[in-house]
């Protein structure tokens, strides 16, 4: 049976006394919610890995409560010390090379020279690390695969009985994973783009790629991934009878099941409803989903991630 905790004094003190134990807890962050374990534990990110059904080469981020605690892991850059002064506590995770005494897990960095590391804004995520005394390393709480989760609820549906605990931390206000930066190489080059955008993270540190690698080198880069269980088609602009539609902006005529991720075309709102929208949609009923087209700049960026790899042919 998981345990749904509040996020009170005594919800962190057990939560915390779970992961220090080497259960597994979910979390809610200002992105989506994590699924955490000890960081340092092969064990318990063994479990992250069994309890998800993860494919092994996908690296694991692993969530600090300040940048030295996280620069303690890996060798910072010029350009990872600029970001973390102005994204962090945020939705932003670099991905730097590991210290020779790094004691986090290989099997979190999926075997690999560098490490994902990133600070979360989510007060009680801050605290609850705070708490268990280590780094917690945190995929999303939900199946390898299947939509990430922004609300408790959406947890226990997905992975209630797998897991020891879920401490609620109500709703989450970005609503997509953070941006994933890798600073390792001689270009920063975004692997995921996400709660941070891509023209921000520029202003600061100057060019960076958008390419992708042929290593799997961070969370969120296998092709299918964030998937409902129905067929999901892209850019529609008008919607079939047997279609729920995944709306942003008024809806085309004749849409009957419609989840409505910003009427006012907000990127930001679009971002934090569009999980919770894939979860409804997915359990509507109908046969398939459509969703309407989001712009391609800042956080649309991330929303179509996301969408496009929600839509892309199950392995």
């Amino acid at each position: 049976m998981t345990e749904r905790l509040a996020a009170d004094a005594a919800g962190i003190a057990r939560a915390a006394e779970l992961l220090r134990a080497g259960a597994l807890v979910a979390f809610g962050t200002e992105t989506v919610y994590g699924l955490g374990g000890d960081a340092t534990s092969e064990r318990a990110v063994a479990a992250i890995f069994a309890a998800k059904d993860r494919p092994r080469f996908n690296p694991l981020i692993c969530h600090v409560t300040d940048a030295d605690a996280a620069f303690a892991l890996v060798r910072p850059t010029d350009a990872a010390r600029s970001l973390s002064a102005a994204f962090w506590p945020g939705p932003l995770t670099l991905v730097l090379p590991r210290r020779a005494n790094c004691p986090v897990a290989l099997l979190a960095g999926a075997g690999l020279d560098t490490l994902a590391v990133r600070v979360p804004a989510h007060p009680v995520a801050r605290a609850l690390i705070r708490a268990a005394g280590r780094p917690v390393a945190a995929p999303s709480a939900n199946r390898s695969g299947r939509i990430s989760p922004t609300a408790a609820e959406h947890v226990l549906a997905d992975l209630g009985g797998r897991i020891a605990a879920v401490l609620d931390s109500g709703p989450c206000a970005v609503g997509v994973e953070s941006s994933v930066l890798e600073l390792s190489g001689q270009v920063p080059r975004l692997l995921r783009p996400g709660g941070a955008a891509l023209e921000d993270i520029a202003a600061i540190i100057g060019r960076v790629e958008t390419t992708g690698s042929e290593a799997v080198r961070s969370p969120g880069m296998l092709a299918s991934h964030y998937a409902p269980r129905l067929p999901l088609r892209l850019e529609a602009t008008e919607v079939e009878p047997d279609e729920a539609l995944l709306a942003f902006g008024p809806p085309p005529p004749g849409a009957r099941t419609v989840f409505q991720l910003s009427e006012r075309r907000d990127l930001t709102e679009a971002a934090a409803r569009l999980f919770a929208g894939l979860h409804v949609l997915d359990a509507s009923g109908m046969p398939r989903i459509a969703a309407m087209p989001v712009p391609p700049h800042g956080l649309g960026r991330a929303i179509n991630d996301r969408l496009a790899r929600a839509a892309a042919p199950r392995p």
